[in-house]
């Protein structure tokens, strides 16, 4: 004979009643809003073209002239090795001022200089290699395009010295360097973009949406009638997140399956990887959001405080774009408190190198600690009194 009381389980199934019953009337809310389809499904593939088509990190074929004012050999040899280069397109100019107009109306990034002397300073007198200096001006209106001239410029030059002998002529080259790219062979700025533009969807849905939920409630007196309700804070706060969780995990495969067949993204680690990571994730981004909407109790107070601790964190501090080491040592620090920042990483880690766990725990624990943090605070903030 069974000793289960029935009498113990009521309250249980009670509570969970209630707890599908609020469920139930926030899904019917997001299904009647508009702007819910436009967030969930609409606004990730408008990021992810803007990111994966409109915005690329790689450097093409940048535009530059070659002034050989030396007339000499090596300084021939060398215009070849930057005609067949695949980085450069070489155009033609007279003189230095020419060049400089064709930079002004910018038809090319830069310009380099072979000096008269170029010949008689490459071989010294006695045979010895002399410093031979060629100059390369590039402008200092688009820095990354510069870095990238400077760059490869030099990786010429290096390689025009590695096959030439004193006299002028090339020689066999005992050694070829072979660089190879690991995780990204191709070296493609969509490869990482990609990724980065998920936790930025996510961070749109989990953020911004749930600052609207319960500011929304106030705004339309509807928050005193739930407060009348016999159900617990406990049941208000999950029966809001759990509908925006399946709408940000939605709004995720979206994004993947996008990533993964359009872009031609590499998904290296597992599925479930993926999905464990953005659970996490979503944790301390719908508490972010809950919080801001009890604190605010408006919804353009609360958009626009989503905007600015949410939303922008996740684009700058994340390094989504803007590397975290190139960063001040105390703004590095702060990143550790923004959750983009910890996603982002294990993102790009899931995408383009697999599963590796010893990478994701310590991200995992950041975004749980995190997450918990806002979670308790939201749910102390959370009274339900009403306000007269």
């Amino acid at each position: 004979m069974s000793n289960a009381d029935p009498g113990r389980a009521r309250p249980v199934f009670q509570w969970l009643a209630q707890l599908f019953a609020l469920m139930g009337k926030e899904s019917k809310q997001i299904i009647r809003d508009p702007s819910s389809y436009l967030v969930a499904a609409i606004l990730p593939m408008i990021f992810l073209l803007l990111f994966g088509y409109g915005i690329t990190l790689d450097a093409g074929v940048m535009d530059i002239v070659i002034l050989d004012e030396s007339n000499s050999q090596s300084g021939l040899q060398l215009q070849e090795n930057f005609a067949h280069s695949p980085n450069f397109r070489v155009h033609q100019a007279r003189s230095r001022s020419e060049a400089g107009r064709m930079m002004r109306d910018s038809v090319i990034s830069g310009f380099i200089v072979i000096p008269y002397n170029f010949e008689a300073l490459l071989v010294g007198g006695q045979g010895k290699a002399a410093v031979a200096p060629i100059q390369v001006i590039v402008s200092g209106g688009e820095p990354n395009t510069a870095n990238f001239i400077r760059g490869y410029s030099q990786g010429v030059i290096a390689n025009w010295q590695q096959t030439r002998t004193p006299g002028g002529t090339i020689q066999k080259q005992p050694v070829d360097v072979a660089p190879r790219y690991w995780f990204n062979p191709a070296a493609k700025s969509r490869w990482y973009l990609v990724p980065g533009s998920i936790t930025i969807v996510m961070t749109l849905i989990g953020t911004m949406l749930t600052a609207l939920v319960i500011a929304r409630e106030y705004e339309r007196g509807t928050m005193e009638s739930l407060f009348a309700t016999p159900v617990t804070r406990m049941q208000i706060l999950l029966g809001k997140l759990i509908p925006y969780y399946f709408l940000g995990m939605f709004s995720m495969t979206i994004c993947a399956l996008a990533g993964v067949f359009l872009f031609e993204v590499p998904l290296r680690g597992s599925v479930f990887a993926l999905f464990v990571l953005s659970s996490t994730f979503l944790m301390p981004a719908l508490g972010q959001g809950l919080l801001i909407s009890i604190l605010t109790k408006q919804q353009l107070l609360a958009a626009q405080t989503g905007l600015i601790t949410g939303f922008l964190p996740a684009v700058i501090l994340s390094g989504f774009i803007f590397d975290i080491n190139s960063m001040p040592d105390a703004l590095q620090y702060l990143t550790l408190a923004i959750p983009a920042r910890h996603f982002n990483t294990a993102l790009q880690t899931v995408f383009l190198a697999g599963d590796i766990w010893p990478v994701f725990l310590p991200r995992m624990a950041f975004m749980l600690g995190l997450g918990a943090a806002f979670l308790v605070i939201t749910y102390r903030k959370l009274v339900k009194r009403l306000d007269v």
